[in-house]
C-alpha cells in the first residue's frame, strides 16, 4: 500500500467537524489542487471525514486503483462502500447527499448551467494549458500555453462580474460551484507567472479577479485548504519527468 494517513495542517479540525457517522473517506493528496476542491466543499458543508493521502511519486495505492479502476487518480471520495470519483462530479454529489446550506451549486438554473459551463471550460482548457507550462521545453509551446491562459483569465473576469452580480464570488455573498473549482486553480495561476514571467492577473485587465483570489484565500472554508505555493512549486519540479513521460504519448 502506498497511502498513507498524513497530518496535514487541515486534518485535524475536518475530523472534529460536523456528523461523525457519515463514514466519508477522501483519496487524495496535500498538493492536488482537485482533492482541494473537495476538501473545500466538505469544510463549507460541515461534513466530518477521513483524509488518506496518496503519494503522486509512487506507484498508486491498491485502495486508489480498486476505487477508481477507469481513471487510476485521485481525488476519490469513498461515502460508505460507494466511491465517487472525478472532483467536478463529487462536488456535485456533496450538495445533493448533504443538501442543507450553504449550497454550492445555484439554485438558479441558468446559473448553474453557466457555473457548470465555466468549470469545464477551466478543466479543459485552463488546466492544459497550466501543464504545458510546466512539462513543455519548446518555447513555441509554452507561448501558446501562455496565449490560452491570458485569454482564459480574461473570459472568466466576465464570467465573475456576471455570476457575481456585483457580490465578492461567483457564487454571491458565500463561495459556490465555480468558486471551488477555480480557486485551487488559481494558485496554479500564480505559479505560472514565476514560470514564465508573464503576469496573468492584472488590475487593469482583470480587476475583479484579482480582488476575487484575496477574499476567497481568506474565506473560512478555504483558509489552509488550498496547494501552498512554495511546495507546489518544488513537487511539480520532481513532478515534470513523470507528466512529460506521460503526455509524451499523446
Amino acid at each position: 500500500m502506498h497511502t498513507q494517513h498524513v497530518k496535514c495542517s487541515f486534518l485535524t479540525e475536518e475530523r472534529t467537524m460536523g456528523d461523525r457517522d457519515n463514514n466519508v473517506k477522501l483519496l487524495g493528496s496535500c498538493l492536488s489542487p482537485f482533492a482541494s476542491r473537495v476538501r473545500i466543499a466538505l469544510r463549507l458543508k460541515s461534513v466530518s471525514y477521513e483524509f488518506v493521502e496518496e503519494n503522486l511519486l509512487e506507484p498508486k495505492s491498491e485502495l486508489l486503483l480498486r476505487s477508481n479502476p477507469v481513471y487510476k487518480k485521485i481525488p476519490v471520495l469513498i461515502h460508505g462502500a460507494n466511491p465517487i470519483c472525478e472532483s467536478l462530479v463529487i462536488l456535485q454529489y456533496i450538495d445533493e447527499v448533504w443538501p442543507h446550506a450553504p449550497s454550492i451549486l445555484p439554485s438558479d438554473a441558468d446559473d448553474r448551467a453557466e457555473s457548470k459551463f465555466w468549470a469545464f471550460y477551466v478543466d479543459d482548457k485552463l488546466v492544459p494549458a497550466l501543464i504545458a507550462v510546466l512539462i513543455d521545453e519548446s518555447d513555441v509551446a509554452k507561448n501558446a500555453a501562455v496565449a490560452t491562459l491570458e485569454e482564459g483569465v480574461v473570459l472568466l473576469e466576465g464570467a465573475l462580474r456576471k455570476l457575481s452580480k456585483g457580490k465578492a464570488f461567483f457564487g454571491g455573498d458565500n463561495i459556490g460551484f465555480l468558486d471551488i473549482v477555480l480557486g485551487p486553480i488559481s494558485v496554479l495561476i500564480g505559479l505560472s507567472e514565476k514560470f514564465t514571467g508573464v503576469e496573468l492577473l492584472t488590475e487593469a485587465e482583470t480587476p475583479s479577479l484579482l480582488r476575487w483570489t484575496h477574499d476567497l484565500s481568506s474565506h473560512a472554508a478555504v483558509k489552509g485548504h488550498l496547494p501552498e505555493p512554495e511546495k507546489f512549486a518544488e513537487f511539480a519540479v520532481k513532478l515534470r519527468p513523470i507528466l512529460r513521460a506521460r503526455f509524451a504519448h499523446k
